[in-house]
């Protein structure tokens, strides 16, 4: 599996150096106002392919965080001298709240 994994980022790495290879005209690109940007077309395509990729990103931040904050929040606090699990008291750990528990489940949501 290890070799095989090596062998598709290889694989990958070559297509792209072809693709780099066998795009290497220059191109323009024209901005607002007259601005004009000319460069190889591979580094136009991999330009805007990262521009695209940190714009995806400074978008989600605020979601993520907000979401991060709301976990925070959530989460119970834990006392440094107590376990934190159910496991201590056997009352809490009957047949009956396993049954119920496995009938009320639901899957977990990771916000995707």
């Amino acid at each position: 599996m290890k070799y095989l994994l090596w062998l598709l980022k290889a694989a990958i790495f070559f297509t792209l150096f072809a693709f780099a290879l066998n795009n290497q005209q220059i191109v323009s690109v024209n901005f607002f106002f007259g601005t004009l940007w000319q460069a190889p077309l591979v580094i136009v395509v991999l330009a805007t392919f990262a521009a695209g990729v940190a714009l995806g990103i400074l978008l989600m931040m605020p979601r993520w965080w907000k979401k991060r904050r709301a976990l925070k929040h959530s989460e119970p606090s834990v006392n440094p001298g107590s376990r934190g699990n159910s496991d201590a008291d056997p009352q809490t750990n009957s047949t009956s709240n396993t049954e119920s528990s496995s009938s009320n489940a639901k899957p977990p949501h990771y916000g995707l």
